[in-house]
């Protein structure tokens, strides 16, 4: 069995350019990860936001209108944010699930999760009457 082997030659010019290009590749890689994982940590503080608001407003009939602003606020940080707001919604809905929730009213929260979390605005889950201030 014959192995053959090529010897590429390359420049120094040629390894200087070879050399910055993955550099660059690197430092990009980089920053998008750091880029990322702001993004998911200000998506998970909207989502605690939007619990808080949704705790200390205690307004009837406003769960999916928060549930639906939560998503929506985390997702408009960048895809860092999106994947919050999926990871923090789908396991409540998980742990609510396994504390004996119906899967009716789990799955209505999900529709609001996923609205928000698409883009929809989330006044289309607002009740009447909720102060302007949430």
């Amino acid at each position: 069995m014959q192995v053959f082997c090529y010897s590429f030659k390359m420049s120094a010019k040629m390894k200087m350019l070879l050399a910055v290009i993955v550099l660059a590749l690197l430092v990009e890689a980089n920053a998008q990860s750091g880029r990322f994982m702001k993004q998911f940590a200000q998506g998970s503080a909207d989502m605690l936001r939007a619990y808080r608001d949704m705790r200390e407003a205690n307004w009837k009939n406003s769960d999916k209108y928060f549930h639906a602003r939560g998503n929506y606020d985390a997702a408009s940080r960048g895809a860092g944010g999106r994947v919050a707001a999926a990871v923090i919604s789908n396991t409540w809905e998980g742990i609510q699930r396994a504390r004996g929730r119906h899967a009716e009213d789990s799955e209505a929260d999900q529709i609001a999760n996923r609205w928000g979390r698409n883009g929809g605005d989330p006044n289309r889950f607002r009740p009447k009457g909720l102060p302007s201030k949430y």
